[in-house]
């Protein structure tokens, strides 16, 4: 029996890939234009000229200094993160005493705590401790303020670890360490995949921290470098759109590498 076509369907298929793909079109062809060409001829027609001006002009402008910046303080970010959340999380689902349950509690709280309220205090730490206009005077409270989502996320995907593995372990006689690295972080890679995507988008896409900070050139990110395309006379906008095409790039490949683990600890697969 032949099935009839969903022509309801198709249409909104079509209608939801012009939704989103004409936005990626002006973006894309906006960085392949003159400044003349696109103030011009508007953003939406096609350009007669390409040209990859915008894309050196980026680098010339230092963005290969702030993408540079920007790669430090994310592995960082991320390092410091997978360096504490998965013995926190172990510790967390495992423990069975009061402290670890409010020090859980404690991590939570963080989640409510947005980074603006804490700025001006966060600002005279960082300046009393001499990390001020510092890469690392980033990266410590990009990496606290990820902290308390990914403990809830792993803790997450580590509660679906069965028990009765945990049991088998404990009558080899395996100790909490052995437990650790050779059952839970291999069952937890969903979960893990999932901390690493969240903290490493929130380092890359930092804006506060880094404006608040930092000011020379040499401690600079993406997110403020995209300020010099800015001018008096007006803003670049096709040399602005590529440098964010650029920037976009690495944030695409670690989605496409982990995305289907992402997707399994996002919907609380981690452990299965």
């Amino acid at each position: 029996m032949r099935r009839r076509p969903n022509y309801l369907a198709g249409a909104g298929s079509i209608v939801w890939l012009v939704v989103v793909g004409l936005p990626l079109y002006v973006m894309l062809a906006a960085t392949l234009r003159t400044r003349e060409d696109y103030a011009g001829k508007g953003p939406v027609s096609f350009p007669d000229h390409f040209t990859l001006d915008n894309y050196t002009g980026a680098f010339d402008s230092g963005f290969g200094r702030y993408f540079l910046n920007t790669i430090i303080v994310t592995v960082c970010v991320v390092g410091v993160v997978l360096l504490l959340v998965p013995p926190l999380a172990y510790a967390i689902v495992r423990s069975r005493s009061r402290i670890a349950s409010q020090i859980f509690r404690l991590f939570l709280l963080g989640l409510a705590i947005p980074a603006q309220a804490v700025i001006v205090p966060m600002f005279y730490l960082i300046s009393e401790a001499g990390l001020y206009d510092n890469l690392l005077g980033v990266i410590l409270p990009t990496a606290a303020f990820c902290l308390p989502m990914s403990a809830l996320i792993l803790s997450g995907a580590m509660r679906d670890i069965s028990p009765e593995l945990f049991e088998a372990m404990t009558m080899d006689g395996a100790s909490p360490r052995r437990m650790f690295f050779q059952l839970v972080v291999p069952l937890s890679r969903g979960g893990l995949s999932t901390i690493v995507v969240f903290s490493a988008l929130q380092a890359w896409n930092g804006f506060l921290f880094p404006l608040v900070l930092t000011q020379s050139e040499e401690t600079k990110v993406i997110t403020l470098g995209l300020y010099n395309f800015q001018t008096a006379h007006g803003i670049d906008i096709p040399g602005l759109l590529g440098a964010v095409t650029l920037s976009m790039v690495p944030v695409l490949l670690v989605y496409l590498f982990a995305r289907r683990a992402l997707v399994q600890g996002l919907m609380g697969m981690g452990g299965k």
